[in-house]
């Protein structure tokens, strides 16, 4: 019997990013991974727009659609998963909705909440609840990346040397994916400084610059773009041996060996990169197959409350240093 799933909001993520894609192609969305997965059923789903969510139900075939949670009149053990795939400020509600309704586990957008103390609070009650949350960093759980990450971790590369790493819309948003990345790749990172900000985005979330630095010393340097001409979300890292990027969001992986130089003698240089194009093909497939997993066996979740806590945490002292900045250049 299918694992019963409501997924509360219903745009990009939910399943727009699919809902025009063959079904031969690798999912991007909530309800592309669980179309895909015979051990899910979507039977319901949230959201207060009616003709986002009437397109949504029609798409993806879901026999029970409401405006609101109270129109929705789940009971307890409805579900066995509730997605939460809601905008950022309504996170904090839906999750604690969600816990009422003692699903088997959840499975939310991040971040968890608007701040780092909503977020706290909400994490401490699931674990106190003992439902597993699962947090949609989603390259924790793309093969290609996964695999990087115990290559990194069993020294075939040698030491970091130095990382680079550009991103846009927002420190706490976007931000937050990267610094995610950065801990899943190379391990716990410390902020040095901050530098530059910029509202290319959110309001009250800025695209900030940073010096950060790794377990051992290596800088890493975290670099705002600006969304309003170009979305970017790449990071290079370089090791002793060789130099991985993640480009085009980790969608491309690339790689360039360090060899002798052919040119200046006692030199070594960075050769030719070869790269491949599958960085992110079956993220969210291998989401779904971790959560049921966790579901049939209590398998570890690969993305926790817990590392998700981890580098919101140093997102939101990032922004927090960053607006103090900004307010005492500001005249009164």
């Amino acid at each position: 019997m299918a694992y019963r799933v409501l997924i509360i909001g219903c745009g990009a993520i939910a399943g727009g990013y699919d809902a025009q894609r063959s079904p031969d192609e690798w999912p991007l969305s909530h309800a592309g991974a669980i179309a895909r997965d015979d051990s899910f059923e979507l039977v319901a789903c949230v959201d207060p727009d009616d003709a986002t969510r009437d397109a949504f139900a029609r798409r993806w075939d879901v026999p029970q659609a409401a405006a609101s949670l109270d129109a929705l009149g789940a009971k307890p053990g409805e579900f066995d998963l509730i997605v939460i795939a809601s905008p950022t400020g309504h996170h904090a509600a839906h999750l604690d909705w969600a816990a009422t309704m003692k699903p088997r586990a959840v499975f939310c957008e991040k971040p968890l909440g608007s701040n780092l103390a909503q977020a706290e609070k909400l994490a401490g009650q699931y674990e106190a609840a003992g439902v597993p949350l699962a947090v949609n960093h989603l390259r924790r759980w793309a093969p290609e990346i996964v695999t990087e990450a115990s290559r990194i971790a069993a020294g075939r590369y040698g030491a970091l040397i130095a990382a680079s790493a550009i991103y846009t819309k927002g420190i706490v948003h976007n931000g937050g994916h990267m610094v995610d990345l950065l801990r899943f790749l190379v391990g716990e990172v410390g902020l040095h400084s901050v530098g530059p900000a910029r509202s290319d985005h959110w309001d009250d979330d800025p695209t900030v610059s940073a010096i950060l630095t790794a377990q051992n010393g290596a800088p890493v340097h975290l670099i705002a773009g600006d969304a309003r001409y170009v979305t970017q979300f790449e990071l290079v890292l370089s090791f002793q041996k060789e130099q991985i990027a993640f480009r085009d969001g980790g969608r491309r992986i690339e790689r360039r060996l360090v060899e002798d130089s052919s040119v200046f003698a006692g030199y070594r240089e960075l050769g030719l990169a070869t790269s491949s194009a599958h960085g992110l093909d079956a993220a969210m497939t291998s989401a779904y197959d971790n959560i049921r997993k966790t579901l049939d066996q209590n398998a570890p979740l690969a993305s926790t409350a817990k590392t998700a806590l981890a580098a919101q945490r140093l997102c939101e002292a990032i922004r927090r240093k960053a607006l103090d900045t900004a307010n005492e250049g500001t005249p009164t």
